[in-house]
């Protein structure tokens, strides 16, 4: 059985109206959480919607899909460089049989190249314009019918680098 004694009730009173006032005023802050190369994001490649993990921070690229054992057929990492470059994927300790895609700063799709799994041999880009690399399941460009000349939502990309906390422009990026 409950009872309160007359001293208890404004002191449960008080509590409780503490309570509800924290609450309150929690209620109105919108916490954000920022996302990290662990998150999913949609984006689109040509007419194709893509899961796409992004790879941007230098250990990030570094470890890409490195140790991954499975992934989705519409799923897939991008990763961003700050500015246009040669690209030079390998496949160190990556199980996986992959395509890589090579995109412009523009967003355009220039090439699309196979790699295999633990294949340690440099995929060399042969333009030099290139700021994104998106890996794939071996066998998805063909199969969704993406090609050079599909054009990367670079809208969403921005949107999901905010979400992230980064800016392409930002110092500590490859």
């Amino acid at each position: 059985m409950f009872s309160l004694t007359r001293q208890k009730i404004p002191f449960t009173i008080l509590a409780l109206m503490t309570v509800l006032l924290l609450a309150a005023c929690g209620a109105d802050r919108k916490e954000t959480v920022t996302k990290t190369v662990d998150d999913f994001f949609e984006i689109k490649l040509g007419e194709r919607v893509i899961k796409m993990q992004i790879a941007v921070l230098p250990g990030e690229v570094q470890r890409g899909l490195m140790f991954r054992k499975t992934m989705g057929w519409d799923e897939g990492m991008l990763f961003a460089f700050r500015r246009p470059q040669t690209m030079s994927f390998f496949m160190r300790n990556t199980s996986l049989p992959l395509d890589i895609g090579y995109i412009s700063g523009t967003g355009e799709l220039k090439e699309i190249y196979p790699m295999y799994p633990f294949d340690e041999r440099t995929v060399i880009s042969h333009g030099n314009d290139l700021q994104y690399a998106l890996e794939m399941n071996q066998g998805w460009f063909k199969d969704r019918g993406v090609k050079p000349g599909d054009k990367l939502d670079l809208k969403a990309l921005a949107a999901a680098l905010k979400a992230r906390g980064l800016d392409l422009q930002a110092a500590e990026m490859p």
